[in-house]
């Protein structure tokens, strides 16, 4: 069902496909939402979550749907290795891959961006951009009839917010490896996007200082005044791994009431 009641007016877009959720935290999360509306919409998916504690949420939504969870520390290429394995032996073939991985210490976010460590630098391009080309180059593989991936950006890519700091230019060097990817994968028919979602309360979120400013700034400028969520976010992602998208490649695309074309 969708949010609100009714139809879900995505269902059997995704019917025959395998969807691949990265980065599950919990029930709240972007990845979560993803997820449900992918299965809803026909998808068989799969998804992956980092440690037990996120396994919780994700284990029992993939069981509501009859898929499969997977650990997965993107920091380990041999977690990696094994992940593209087991989708395999357990899929076979996948059609959708979704990066929803971003993460910087959260010391890197307190002070100025000027004040970033090296190693704070490293890990926060490492777990936010890197991954996603980590990922791709073993689930591409098993794309056999082309595909699409795509991943979640923010506005702070383009734009510097107060606290953001080093996950600002961890999303602009993401953004850069969706065109890098799109071109390199292209002749195997597999997209590559990326979702630029406007401020989401999630708990990830919520560990950015300012943000409860950042989600006020986002409702108060906005043209659409329409509520702003999750959901909203995984209809686009639903569109983007859909035979709809077939055509689109390389492209940010902006899920937020239209905040970031507003100057005031």
């Amino acid at each position: 069902m969708s949010e609100g009641g009714g139809v879900n007016p995505g269902a059997g877009m995704l019917s025959g496909k395998t969807c691949v959720i990265m980065g599950i935290q919990n029930r709240w999360s972007i990845a979560h939402a993803i997820a449900e509306q992918m299965a809803e919409a026909g998808a068989k998916i799969a998804v992956t979550y980092v440690d037990e504690r996120a396994g919780r949420d994700a284990l029992t939504l993939a069981a509501k749907y009859g898929g499969k969870g997977y650990t997965c520390n993107v920091e380990s290429d041999e977690e990696l290795d094994q992940l593209a394995a087991d989708l395999e032996r357990d899929y076979g073939r996948v059609d959708t891959l979704v990066h929803s991985i971003g993460f910087a210490p959260a010391a890197e976010l307190e002070g100025r961006f000027l004040d970033t460590s090296r190693d704070g630098f490293r890990i926060a391009m490492s777990v936010s951009c890197y991954s996603l080309v980590a990922a791709a180059r073993r689930i591409a593989p098993l794309m056999s009839d082309g595909g699409s991936v795509m991943t979640l950006t923010y506005l702070g890519s383009d734009r510097a917010f107060p606290k953001y700091n080093v996950m600002g230019v961890a999303k602009a060097a993401l953004e850069s490896s969706v065109r890098y990817l799109a071109y390199d994968l292209g002749q195997q028919r597999i997209r590559v996007n990326a979702i630029s979602a406007g401020p989401v309360k999630t708990a990830a979120a919520r560990g950015i200082p300012g943000f409860s400013d950042i989600y006020k700034a986002m409702l108060e400028r906005a043209p659409l005044p329409d509520e702003f969520g999750a959901p909203q976010v995984a209809k686009v992602a639903v569109f983007l791994a859909s035979d709809a998208s077939s055509a689109i490649t390389a492209e940010t695309i902006f899920v937020d009431n239209g905040y970031h074309a507003m100057g005031m």
